[in-house]
């Protein structure tokens, strides 16, 4: 197993080890999400989120606006209206639940860490709202800060690259640099499969991840039932488990922090597998 530098996440108050790798399970509460499997009501939140944290996940991920390709825009009003309760729910039923919000709109995370979020994750690592970096310091919880070109809307267009690894290292560098420079203790780094990259882009990040292990932040991964999976193995995304399971343990052995997942079990186990194996 790659050498990680011993991290610990302060999540108000409350300290997360990421010395063994941890599940984040996905909760869209939206009618589009690509993986169908993934779309739930706020009535099955708290099953969900139950047999989540039974199976092993250490956070829970909300997300109220689908960021697939031609997923319809939504206004920040309608999102909050969407994850609010949600975090709710989960936390009147699991009060010890670690919630993270998957939001890219500053005023979102803002109303996600008063209901009682710990984490914001944000698949456009601030481009798309510049009061992100300010209110997530302000916020003092951890953030993800993932690579993205453009838009949800826009970014398959965006693929373009000189050399697609030095260019998303140098890309996230330069809103690292910025993030760091408000005074944001916790980052997450998220290289962003899927988002402005191609499947054959995906494999090559996938193959260069320890590449990003020198910002020295926790790599988060997130490659659970993507196109990149289901295309390349010419399935449906309800098919692609067992094709998740394959790249979460490449990304394990090139030294993730975070697995975020559809399928939180099959990732425990995982994690639990390649902390027996030994890399040289």
């Amino acid at each position: 197993m790659p050498k990680v530098t011993k991290k610990t996440l302060n999540c108000r108050g409350r300290l997360v080890s990421l010395d063994t790798p941890v599940v984040m399970g996905i909760l869209n509460v939206t009618p589009d999400s690509f993986f169908a499997g993934s779309r739930i009501s706020l009535d099955e939140t708290v099953d969900v989120a139950q047999r989540m944290l039974t199976d092993g996940a250490t956070f829970l991920d909300i997300g109220g606006y689908s960021t697939r390709p031609g997923a319809a825009d939504i206004s920040p009003v309608e999102e909050a209206d969407r994850v609010l309760p949600v975090i709710e729910a989960i936390l009147d039923s699991f009060p010890d639940a670690l919630i993270s919000v998957d939001t890219f709109r500053s005023s979102v995370a803002k109303q996600a860490v008063e209901s009682g979020a710990v984490l914001v994750n944000d698949v456009a690592g601030g481009t798309l709202d510049p009061a992100m970096f300010e209110t997530v310091t302000a916020l003092g919880v951890p953030y993800v800060l993932m690579h993205m070109r453009g838009t949800p809307a826009t970014m398959q267009s965006m693929t373009t690259y000189q050399n697609l690894v030095t260019d998303v290292i140098d890309e996230l560098a330069i809103r690292l640099a910025e993030l760091r420079s408000f005074g944001q203790k916790d980052i997450i780094i998220d290289p962003g499969f899927g988002f402005a990259k191609t499947p054959a882009q995906n494999f090559l990040l996938l193959s260069n991840l320890d590449s990003l292990r020198q910002f020295d932040e926790p790599l988060l991964v997130g490659l659970s039932r993507k196109t990149t999976i289901w295309k390349t193995l010419d399935i449906s995304a309800d098919k692609a488990l067992n094709g998740t399971t394959v790249l979460n343990t490449v990304a394990l052995t090139k030294g993730a922090s975070i697995l975020r997942v559809h399928d939180v079990r099959e990732a425990v186990e995982a994690i639990k597998l390649t902390q027996h194996l030994k890399f040289f």
